[in-house]
């Protein structure tokens, strides 16, 4: 069943973290992988369909944006016991598989989602210099579903407007996709 962003309040400032980057086997904290220039922090996992939709559309717009200054990470929370396949592991396999231009982070406690009021993958926010909330929402309009043109368009728009130093609108749609698989406690 498709699950909707919560939108945190635009100004939030990010939360910190430290997470495994299952690539490199390191762990790494926001303030070392923040950029001067924003930050776009995603929530991301293997199995869902709307993140597969998007992905190659995704790694092209990271790769963009990534020579103009921008740190693009992607996190990855769901409960491994119900869904191994988002497991540390696997994700290692789909981040070099799909030549991953951003460090893909293992949210094992679930406490980086919760923090971040993250609710479904894939699910966007920008921070700008400051590492405060400046974007939440979709890529674009795309879903599996609508079989829309997958284009980036939303988090493009974003990004540009940041980069050229003008308003972001704050009229900005939620992202849907699969809720995160969150643990029973």
């Amino acid at each position: 069943m498709a699950e909707q962003s919560s939108m945190i309040p635009l100004g939030t400032k990010a939360p910190s973290f430290l997470l495994l980057n299952t690539v490199t086997q390191q762990w790494v904290s926001l303030e070392e992988l923040a950029s001067p220039t924003a930050t776009v922090i995603m929530f991301l996992c293997n199995h869902c369909p709307y993140v597969k939709y998007i992905q190659p559309k995704l790694v092209q717009l990271a790769q963009y944006y990534s020579a103009k200054g921008i740190h693009f990470i992607a996190i990855s929370s769901n409960d491994v016991n119900t869904y191994p396949e988002d497991g540390p592991e696997a994700m290692k396999i789909e981040a070099e598989a799909n030549h991953y231009p951003f460090p893909y982070l293992y949210d094992e406690t679930q406490e980086i989602a919760k923090a971040y009021y993250a609710a479904c993958t894939p699910e966007f926010y920008i921070f700008d210099k400051n590492l405060l909330c400046v974007y939440r929402g979709r890529f674009d309009d795309s879903t599996p579903r609508n079989q829309k043109e997958v284009t980036g368009k939303d988090l493009s728009y974003a990004l540009d407007q940041l980069l050229a130093n003008q308003p972001i609108n704050e009229d900005q749609k939620p992202s849907i996709g699969c809720g995160i698989k969150w643990k029973n406690t």
